[in-house]
């Protein structure tokens, strides 16, 4: 009777673990679909295309800071299942940042690359965009069990990457933005340093 008792009890916290990934997968896609649908009810604004460039942008860069504060989580709360949810949250920020950059080069540039190189040139935000985009790429595609096996030990220092990577979006976004609308990147930065700040204090304590 116990054993039952204990399997019965069991059942539930098995069916919330089993939903946590599903649910998590709905919720971050949730922005993408909610500016798809502005976009549908004309409610973008005067520039459909920059409030979508906005929007993708600061997801990607947000679910990057999620990203890096899942082990801060994990270790603080002693939350063991938020780290299954780690390669889910950064695929997510790879996916708006690629979608960021598709919008920018197909209904911004119209695929002029000419132009396109020109901007990247002219306009110092952009290239660190560009550079930040082609140094996410590898942890992306790395992201997967199959390529953790075969890099072996390279695999974490690589992975490493995405706290300067992250910095660099967070550069992105600050350069472009004007003088009196700097608050939200500024917020962004602080998190950012005070995740590196928390990684630091773990690197030392070990």
């Amino acid at each position: 009777m116990p054993a039952i008792q204990k399997s019965l009890l069991m059942q539930p916290k098995l069916s919330i673990r089993s939903a946590i990934k599903p649910v998590t997968f709905i919720l971050c896609s949730l922005p993408l679909l909610l500016a798809i649908y502005a976009v549908s009810q004309n409610n973008l604004g005067a520039n459909p295309v920059e409030g979508l460039l906005v929007t993708t942008g600061e997801w990607g860069l947000r679910f990057l800071l999620i990203t890096l504060a899942v082990t801060p989580l994990q270790f603080m709360f002693k939350w063991a299942w938020v780290a299954k949810l780690r390669r889910m949250l950064g695929l997510f920020a790879f996916f708006y940042a690629m979608m960021h950059m598709l919008i920018w080069l197909v209904l911004d540039m119209g695929l002029e690359w000419s132009a396109v190189v020109n901007e990247i040139i002219e306009k110092k935000y952009i290239a660190v965009g560009v550079i930040a985009l082609f140094g996410l790429l590898p942890l992306a595609l790395t992201s997967n069990r199959w390529a953790i096996r075969k890099l072996g030990k390279k695999w974490k220092p690589l992975h490493r990457l995405v706290y300067p990577l992250t910095l660099l979006v967070v550069v992105h976004f600050l350069w472009q933005v004007r003088a009196n609308d700097i608050i939200e990147p500024v917020m962004y930065l602080a998190v950012l340093l005070v995740l590196l700040g928390w990684r630091f204090y773990k690197s030392l304590s070990r």
